[in-house]
C-alpha cells in the first residue's frame, strides 16, 4: 500500500471513532487527521515506540489515540506501507484537556487503552511516562507557566523517554504570522476573545529545553502548509 493509500484509510478508520460522538466531533477528526502531517510524522518516522505509557498534554478530543488505534487495526489487517515501521503496539493514553466538552468526545470516542481527563495543566499531576506529547498547546501559557510545565515534563518522563513537542518558530517570518493568525481566528470562533500568545522563537525553544535537561532534535512539520511549525523531539539527558 503506498503511503497515499494508507494515509487516507488511517484517516477515515480513526475519524470513524467519533461517529458516536456526533457530526462535529466526526468532521473535525476527519479534516484534522487528513490535513495536519504530524499524526503522519508520529507513524512514518517510528517516534512512538512499542509497550509505552503516552501523555497528551492538552490533548482536545484524543485524535492522538484513534490515531494509534487505526495504525494497529490497519497493520492487523495487512494494510500497511512497506516504507514505515511497524505501528506501536500494547500502548496506554492518557490525556489532559482543559475543555469539557472535548472530553467527553473523547471519552466517547475511545475505549481502552485510553482515557482523557478535565484539567490544566498547568495544575493536573502527570504520573509517569515514556512519551508525553504536547502540540501546539504551550504559546497559550505565559512564560513562566511554559517553562514550569516543561520542567515537570522533564520529572514525569521515564529515562528512555521523549517529549514530542510542537511549536511555531516566531522567528519564521510570514508563516509563523499566518499560523499565528489563524490561531486568534480560532479562539475567536471559540468565543475566547483576545487572547494574548506567548511565542519563542525556535532558538529559544531549544534553549529552554537545553536548560531544563533535554537533548533536543527538530523534526520540520511545515510540508504542504503554511506554517512554520517545527515538531522538537527531546529526550532526558
Amino acid at each position: 500500500m503506498s503511503p497515499l493509500a494508507l494515509r487516507r484509510r488511517l484517516v477515515d478508520t480513526a475519524a470513524q471513532r467519533y461517529r458516536p460522538a456526533g457530526r462535529v466531533a466526526y468532521f473535525f477528526a476527519h479534516g484534522k487527521l487528513g490535513g495536519d502531517p504530524v499524526f503522519t510524522a508520529f507513524l512514518a518516522n517510528g517516534l512512538i515506540a512499542e509497550h509505552v505509557r503516552i501523555l497528551d498534554l492538552g490533548c482536545g478530543q484524543g485524535l492522538l489515540a484513534a490515531w494509534l488505534a487505526a495504525a494497529a487495526e490497519c497493520h492487523r489487517a495487512r494494510e500497511w506501507c512497506a516504507s514505515w515501521p511497524a505501528p506501536p503496539g500494547a500502548w496506554s493514553f492518557r490525556g489532559i484537556e482543559l475543555m469539557p466538552r472535548d472530553v467527553a468526545r473523547a471519552n466517547r470516542a475511545l475505549g481502552a487503552p485510553a482515557r482523557v481527563v478535565q484539567g490544566d495543566i498547568r495544575a493536573t499531576a502527570f504520573g509517569t511516562a515514556d512519551v508525553v506529547v504536547i502540540l501546539d498547546v504551550l504559546h497559550y501559557l505565559d512564560r513562566a507557566s511554559q517553562e514550569a510545565v516543561l520542567s515537570r515534563v522533564r520529572t514525569a518522563l521515564s529515562p528512555a523517554g521523549v517529549l514530542l513537542l510542537r511549536i511555531g518558530d516566531a522567528s519564521g517570518g510570514l508563516r509563523f504570522r499566518i499560523s499565528n493568525w489563524v490561531d486568534r481566528i480560532v479562539l475567536l470562533l471559540r468565543s475566547k476573545g483576545w487572547v494574548r500568545l506567548h511565542c519563542r522563537s525556535l532558538r529559544e525553544w531549544m534553549s529552554l529545553l537545553d536548560r531544563l535537561g533535554f537533548r533536543t532534535d527538530t523534526i520540520p512539520m511545515s510540508a504542504n502548509t503554511s506554517f512554520s511549525n517545527v515538531l522538537l523531539a527531546a529526550r532526558p539527558r
